[in-house]
C-alpha cells in the first residue's frame, strides 16, 4: 500500500470530463481524446469502456487481461494473508484491491470492496481516505447521492478525531459537489477557506481549484467579499498568469471596465463553463448572474441614466440592453425602471434615509391601526 498520508488519484476523475469533451465541445474533441485514451490504457479502464458503450473491443479486451490478472493477484495474496498473517496485512490488501477497482473505474465493484476495507481497517486516517474515495467515485459517475452520503460520512469520521488536512481536503470535495447543485455561494465559502490550505490534489491540479476558487466567487460573493478575499490573495495572484479570462472578468467588474467584463465574461463561459460536464448545466444561470451583478452595480451609482450610456458603458446595443434590463426587472432582480419614451433609466432604491423614513411610517401605521382596533374591540364589547 502507499503511504496513508498520501491518497491515491482514483478514479480519474478527469477521465469523464474528457469523454463529456468529445461529445460535446467539438473545438477540445481532438485534444480531448488523446487524453482521454491515454488515461483509459494507463489504468486499465476496461470496465469504464464497457460503461459507456465503447466499440474499441480489441483494447478492451486487453485490459480485461491485465484486470484479471492483477485482481487475481491480490486475491491470492488475501488468501495467503487471512492463513498466515495479520489483520493489518489484509486490511492493506482490501484496500489495495478496492483502489485498483477504482482505478479501473468499476464503480459496481468499487463501492462494495470499498465498504469491506473500511470495515476491516482501524486506523481513522485510512477510514476517512476510503470514504473518500467514494466520494471521488460518485464525482466520476456523476452519482449524487454517492457523493452526499459519503460527504456525510466522512464528515462524521472527520469529526471524531480526523486530522486538519483530511478536514481541508473534504472542504475542496463538498465545494465540488456545491457546484454541481448550483450552490455558488457555499462554493465560494468552502474554496476561499481552502487557498491556503489545498492538498487535494488527488481530485483537482492546484491550478484548477484556484480557477474554479475564482468561477465561484464571481457569483458567489458580494463586491467586498471578491476585493478581501480574491484580489487580495496571494494564492490566487500568484496564478493569474495560467487563468487570464478569469482575471480580466475579476478585475474589469472591480473597476467598472464593463465593456471588457462582457467580453471576458463570454470567453470564461467558452473556456471554464461550457466544457465541464459539472459546470456547463448551469452556464446560462451564471452568465445571467454575472450579469445581473454587473448592471446592479453601475446602477447603484445613479439616480438615474440614459440608455444610450448605459450600452456605451457594456458595449452593446440598445435593443440587446433593453430586452435584458426589462426581463430582470419584471422578475424583480433589479430594481429600475425604464422610459422609453425619454430613454431614461430610473433606479428604485433605498438610502439608508429613505429605509430610516420607511421604517418610522411603517411604525407610525402600525400605532394608528393597533389604536382603531383597540376602539373597535370597546365597541363591540
Amino acid at each position: 500500500m502507499a503511504d496513508d498520508n498520501v491518497l491515491l488519484p482514483h478514479p480519474n476523475v478527469k477521465v469523464p470530463i474528457w469523454y463529456y469533451q468529445i461529445n460535446n465541445v467539438p473545438a477540445l474533441k481532438e485534444q480531448a481524446s488523446a487524453s482521454f485514451w491515454k488515461a483509459v490504457e494507463e489504468d486499465e479502464m476496461a470496465p469504464y469502456l464497457r460503461t459507456i458503450g465503447s466499440d474499441n473491443t480489441s483494447l478492451i479486451s486487453t485490459l480485461e487481461e491485465n484486470n484479471k490478472k492483477e485482481l487475481d493477484a491480490i486475491e491470492d495474496k488475501l488468501k495467503e494473508a487471512e492463513e498466515n498473517m495479520g489483520d493489518s496485512e489484509i486490511s492493506d490488501l482490501l484496500r489495495k484491491k478496492a483502489m485498483y477497482l477504482c482505478r479501473i473505474g468499476d464503480k459496481e465493484k468499487a463501492i462494495p470492496a470499498l465498504d469491506v476495507a473500511l470495515e476491516k481497517t482501524a486506523g481513522l486516517g485510512a477510514r476517512i481516505d476510503l470514504v473518500l474515495a467514494m466520494v471521488r467515485m460518485g464525482i466520476f459517475a456523476a452519482d449524487h447521492q454517492l457523493v452526499i452520503t459519503n460527504i456525510a460520512r466522512a464528515n462524521d469520521l472527520i469529526d471524531s478525531g480526523g486530522d486538519w488536512d483530511r478536514r481541508n481536503r473534504l472542504k475542496v470535495y463538498r465545494a465540488v459537489h456545491c457546484l454541481s447543485i448550483r450552490d455558488f455561494k457555499q462554493a465560494a465559502d468552502l474554496l476561499t477557506d481552502s487557498l491556503s490550505t489545498f492538498t487535494a490534489t488527488e481530485l483537482m491540479e492546484y491550478e484548477e481549484f484556484v480557477a474554479l476558487t475564482v468561477l465561484a466567487a464571481g457569483v458567489g460573493c458580494d463586491r467586498k467579499a471578491i476585493k478581501e478575499k480574491i484580489l487580495a490573495s496571494s494564492e490566487v495572484t500568484g496564478c493569474l498568469s495560467s487563468i487570464p479570462h478569469l482575471a480580466s472578468m475579476t478585475d474589469s467588474l472591480s473597476k467598472s471596465n464593463y465593456s471588457q467584463f462582457f467580453l471576458s465574461l463570454a470567453d470564461v463561459e467558452q473556456t471554464y463553463l461550457i466544457p465541464s460536464p459539472i459546470l456547463a448545466p448551469h452556464a446560462r444561470y451564471y452568465v445571467r448572474e454575472m450579469r445581473i451583478k454587473a448592471y446592479a452595480q453601475l446602477l447603484e451609482s445613479y439616480r438615474s441614466l440614459t440608455m444610450e450610456r448605459m450600452c456605451r458603458s457594456f458595449g452593446v446595443s440598445e435593443s440587446f440592453m433593453d430586452e435584458d434590463l426589462s426581463r430582470f426587472i419584471a422578475n424583480g432582480r433589479l430594481r429600475c425602471t425604464i422610459d422609453k419614451v425619454s430613454g431614461v433609466i430610473t433606479t428604485d432604491k433605498l438610502t439608508r434615509e429613505n429605509k430610516t423614513a420607511v421604517y418610522e411610517q411603517l411604525l407610525k401605521q402600525s400605532d394608528i391601526l393597533l389604536s382603531d382596533v383597540s376602539k373597535l374591540h370597546r365597541v363591540i364589547g
